[in-house]
């Protein structure tokens, strides 16, 4: 099924590009969502008009996630404190939840949606560099040092 993107979408293409996806993925999610419309003869003429709208969006978002990379570069080491054994290892785990919100208290505005954890909750005391996906192509390293209590 050919449809046409409304927005940049990662491993995907740009915006206004028409292209090939599984129907599945495009009525479920795509469509839904407001990333894209089914390529008819029609939706294209429309896109043309919006052409200019879309753009000015997504050029106020690549505006914005740049700012919230500067304000994340700009951090010191989060800290956090939690419970663990002898070995260093943790009495549960550190999850993107945890992360968020303590990227949070130190006053930067972080979804959770947004840190990535490619190796999964963190479960060992130590220094860890985090990985903020903040959309547009736009990414940024926050470290985290995780403490023991006590």
């Amino acid at each position: 099924m050919e449809v046409i993107l409304l927005e940049k979408m990662r491993n995907l293409g740009a915006l206004g590009e028409k292209v090939k996806v599984k129907s599945g993925y495009a009525r479920n999610f795509l469509i839904p969502q407001g990333k894209a419309v089914y390529a008819t003869k029609d939706n294209l003429a429309k896109f043309e008009l919006r052409r200019a709208e879309l753009e000015k969006l997504a050029a106020e978002r690549m505006k914005d996630a740049t700012a919230r990379q500067q304000s994340l570069a700009a951090l010191p080491t989060i800290v956090i404190t939690v419970k663990a054994g002898e070995e260093g290892k943790l009495f549960g785990s550190i999850g993107t939840r945890d992360i968020a919100d303590a990227i949070m208290k130190a006053g930067v505005k972080v979804e959770k949606r947004e840190v990535y954890l490619p190796e999964g909750a963190i479960r060992l005391v130590g220094e860890y560099d985090i990985a903020v996906d903040l959309g547009s192509d736009v990414t940024a390293t926050v470290k985290v040092s995780v403490v023991a209590e006590g």
